[in-house]
């Protein structure tokens, strides 16, 4: 299954979600519908047993019961998951996680940041932001968002103490993966499920514990018992059963993902040893996996381990049980865990794995096999997990720095805004300075030898490396960054197709985190619904680099054409192919099913690489424009020839 196919899978299991969640619904609403009619049908209005047979039925109860019903747990889900609407950020604080600062010299906190910096590259995904569970002993992680975009990363203090690095990457491996498949946007509507049924249990509570007084009173005064407090605890248990059954459902949803995930990290590392290392010491340490912050309940189906305890019965248990994990892995373990040695982990380098240096950028064209690039998306493998590796070791430290503050940061975009040709370089400094002020325009020109010096294939690492950094600007100062780029753009009035997509990725990663739109839901299924925007798209990518009315522009285009494979929809050039229908085009092509997707990216690969090759620049461009389509493809890699 590929990723496109894991995006559709995700898709539909939302739609089971709702299903599950309707039927726990009805049932809560049957029984709660049974309590009442029990408590105001079959009793008489003195409290005790009516003469007559009591008649259970009553139409109008029941409509009250379904609606009230309905529109608590409706409601309280709805609340919860507008409530999570931030994204990973939000469920990483709700969980008692405190953001790493991507300058931190913790050696335990730098160590867990490599190790996610270099999956990120590896798989063509924004870093996401790490968030560390301070007060947490067990071995545990999660990952959280709704997108590759808003993703977060959570480790709690005993994940980062006592795993070794390839401990540590494999169980990020593991998250990375449920980022990848789409996971994430399921688990935060589940824990939105799981809120409104719980709301049930707790308005029981409330309703048994605020009348419980008045009744005994009444009962005193022998002026008769007051149903209230019956009704309320008859609701605190059937909304507790109602927890139960959500507690299934978030088995159900979950138990499998955890199998594929775990098979993910070993397939991403190429190193059983690694994930299975961090299983077997969460069954070693008095801790395990299980988390002391009262939310883990609500979030346990997000956890790489279980998260809490208690579960009597297997059924309930958000996770497959630990050993069978390990054996999928390991074939060989014998349940041991007194075996496991609990050795620190060593500190000797702060911490990426030595490799090769990244293989220098050709300065002509490699060859390229359009069909394995739009494989590889949405995938991890040890050839690029080596090449992220070597390739953050070689970037030199003051570059290194410079993505790890907010105001650096935005200094180090401005770098590679700035024109390579020095005829322009005055000038865009001049407008930088206008916009931002003479210190900022200064130091901006102070670090251009060294970011201009940067080799191609590391501009869109950069960025991706300065996202963390750049999400905690200011609402202010994120205007004042967004006017900035804007003013060096138009002082340089000449901004290629690929510096376009960059500059795109960048917004759209930061958009969302300042009030920006969130990701967008499929509006198009139909290929006849984005016919034009691809004629736009393609059009400007096979006009990349020569005359637009050439005949490699012309064949460039077709063969992008002829890889759509769509037989009903007819797609043509455009005469306007310029950046703001290009924009436009990109929005609208976002908003595409996942296959509609693949379908247009792998034209895109087609048309980039028509003669079967591609240079540097456009293997970014491509990769940058899979990112606007939130379709993470990894480095294109020389190697690949």
């Amino acid at each position: 299954m590929d990723f496109f196919e894991h995006q559709e899978t995700a898709r539909r299991k939302t739609g089971l979600l709702v299903f599950y969640f309707l039927l726990a619904v009805v049932a809560i609403i049957g029984a709660i519908y049974l309590v009442l009619a029990f408590v105001f049908l079959g009793m008489g209005e003195d409290g005790g047993r009516a003469s007559a047979p009591p008649t259970l039925w009553d139409p109008g109860l029941f409509g009250l019961v379904a609606l009230g019903t309905t529109a608590l747990v409706g409601g309280g889900s709805l609340f919860k998951i507008a409530s999570l609407a931030g994204g990973g950020h939000t469920v990483a604080e709700l969980l008692g996680g405190r953001l790493i600062h991507p300058d931190t010299r913790d050696p335990d906190e730098r160590r867990v940041l490599n190790v996610v910096e270099e999956m990120a590259i590896a798989s063509g995904t924004p870093v996401p932001p790490v968030y560390l569970m301070d007060q947490e002993a067990a071995i545990n992680a999660f990952a959280a968002g709704y997108t590759p975009n808003d993703a977060v990363i959570g480790v709690t203090r005993g994940c980062i103490q006592t795993l070794s690095r390839d401990e540590l990457q494999g169980v990020m491996a593991h998250e990375f993966s449920h980022i990848l498949n789409g996971d994430m946007r399921l688990n935060i509507r589940l824990m939105g499920v799981l809120f409104g049924i719980l709301l049930i249990g707790i308005t029981g509570w409330i309703l048994f514990r605020s009348t419980m007084y008045s009744n005994l009173r009444a009962r005193s005064d022998n002026k008769g018992g007051n149903p209230l407090p019956l009704i309320g605890l008859a609701l605190y248990v059937i909304g507790y059963v109602g927890v139960f059954f959500g507690r299934l459902i978030q088995s159900a949803v979950s138990r499998q993902r955890e199998y594929l995930a775990d098979a993910s990290a070993v397939q991403f590392t190429r190193n059983p040893e690694g994930i299975a290392g961090a299983l077997k010491k969460i069954g070693a340490i008095s801790a395990g996996s299980h988390l002391k912050t009262p939310e883990a309940g609500e979030a346990a189906h997000m956890f790489f381990g279980e998260g809490i305890g208690g579960a009597w019965l297997s059924l309930m248990a958000t996770h497959p049980p630990l050993g069978d994990r390990i054996r999928r892995i390991d074939p060989s373990f014998d349940g041991d865990f007194s075996k496991v040695s609990l050795a620190p982990p060593s500190h000797a380098r702060i911490d990426r794995q030595p490799s090769k240096q990244p293989r220098k950028a050709d300065a002509g064209r490699m060859k390229f096999d359009p069909v394995e690039a739009i494989t590889k998306i949405g995938t991890i493998d040890p050839q690029r997990l080596a090449y992220a590796a070597a390739l953050l070791e070689s970037l030199p430290e003051p570059i290194t720095r410079l993505t790890h503050d907010p105001y650096s940061a935005r200094v180090l975009v401005y770098g590679l805004l700035i024109d390579r040709d020095p005829e322009h370089v005055d000038g865009q400094l001049k407008a930088l300075a206008e916009s931002a002020g003479a210190k900022l325009a200064e130091q901006t020109r102070s670090v251009l030898p060294e970011v201009q010096g940067v080799e191609l294939t590391a501009r869109l690492p950069l960025v991706e490396l300065a996202l963390p950094a750049l999400r905690q600007l200011s609402p202010e100062q994120y205007r004042g960054f967004q006017r900035d780029v804007r003013a060096l753009i138009e002082a340089d009035r000449r901004i290629s197709l690929y510096e376009f997509a960059l500059l795109r990725l960048l917004m759209r990663h930061l958009g969302p985190q300042f009030g920006a739109k969130a990701a967008p839901s499929v509006r198009y299924r139909s290929a006849a619904k984005i016919e034009g925007p691809t004629g736009t798209l393609l059009t400007a990518i096979a006009r990349v680099g020569q005359p637009d009315d050439s005949a490699e522009a012309r064949r460039a285009f077709e063969s992008g054409v002829q890889a759509l494979g769509w037989d009903s929809a007819r797609v043509d050039p455009v005469a306007e192919s310029g950046l703001e229908a290009v924009s436009k085009a990109l929005d609208v092509l976002l908003e595409a099913s996942a296959p509609l997707k693949r379908d247009v990216l792998r034209a895109c690969a087609s048309a980039v690489g028509s003669d079967g090759q591609i240079t540097v620049e456009e293997g970014e461009l491509l990769r940058a424009i899979a990112d606007s389509l939130d379709s993470p493809m990894p480095p294109i890699l020389a190697s690949q020839a």
